[in-house]
């Protein structure tokens, strides 16, 4: 069996409500250890890792630069991965819960391929939730598979890509050569409650000054094309989190309505069920 060392960095999960330690417990039953990096954080986010209490989990405290912006997730990110022991890693991110179906999925794939070098990551099926935890957001701007399995030699040079939303390879940023499972990722960072949304936003002043001024004239959660409703089961790990937080008052969509900009969603939702192609989908990967 191939050896796979999990990884994520997390800062302030309580006053934002991350679901970190549901994101934490699900992919500790397929990895040998956990790198946990924990950024500078003042709501107790260091004790409540310490809580989780698993041996396999290893803490480290980095650095957090937060004038480098976006690329300070980046750079944490690739802190916690230079800190894994492991040729395999899981990814994952602190509002997101991996469903235990997904976990011997990756795991079977990383043996299938660990002689390949063709394959240097695995990707994952996302589900993003919006405004609650039975609505799923699914128009082009959300991203419908990420690398969440990746191959650890620092020979291959795999690295965190701006905001550690994908990886790719060296310092040219080639894409990096994936191959899609059937794992499936829980992405809840826009369903938590209202209040974790707002601080969301002062946050992101920081970590993406360039979009401030847009967030300041934007609803707390404004509609668009493509939300749908989930009909499906979340994973075991998640669910206290979700019915602690299934109800808020405050966190509510604003009506649907029809914006110009909205075209672009429609038309690329057509072409994409008729030939199954997502038109302009951002990729940090080719599938091979």
């Amino acid at each position: 069996m191939v050896k796979v060392s999990g990884f994520t960095i997390i800062k302030n999960a309580i006053s934002h409500d991350f679901p970190v330690e549901a994101s934490i417990r699900s992919i500790l039953p397929f990895c040998d250890e956990v790198i946990v990096n924990v950024g500078p954080s003042d709501d107790g986010t260091l004790d409540l890792i310490k809580s989780i209490d698993d041996p396999k989990i290893k803490i480290i405290e980095g650095v957090w630069d937060v004038s480098r912006q976006n690329w300070m997730l980046s750079d944490e990110t690739l802190r916690a991965m230079r800190a894994c022991s492991h040729p395999w890693g899981i990814y994952i991110q602190g509002d997101e819960v991996l469903h235990e179906r997904g976990g011997p999925e990756l795991l079977a794939a990383m043996e299938a391929v660990d002689d390949d070098p063709r394959v240097e990551a695995l990707l994952v099926k996302y589900l993003h939730f919006y405004g609650d935890f039975d609505t799923i957001a699914t128009n082009r701007r959300w991203y419908r598979r990420e690398i969440r399995a990746l191959r650890l030699d620092p020979a291959l040079d795999l690295r965190p890509y701006k905001g550690a939303q994908g990886f790719r390879v060296g310092p040219d940023n080639r894409k990096t050569r994936a191959r899609l499972t059937n794992a499936e990722m829980f992405h809840y960072g826009w369903a938590r409650p209202a209040a974790a949304l707002r601080a969301k936003i002062v946050t992101n002043r920081t970590i993406y000054p360039w979009s401030a001024e847009r967030e300041a004239k934007r609803p707390l959660l404004p509609w668009f094309p493509g939300l749908k409703p989930f009909t499906g089961s979340h994973p075991k790990v998640a669910q206290s989190y979700i019915a602690e937080r299934a109800k808020d008052p405050e966190r509510v969509v604003e009506p649907p309505h029809f914006e110009l900009e909205h075209l672009r969603f429609y038309a690329s939702d057509v072409i994409e069920r008729l030939t199954g192609a997502r038109v302009f989908e951002y990729r940090n990967y080719r599938l091979v």
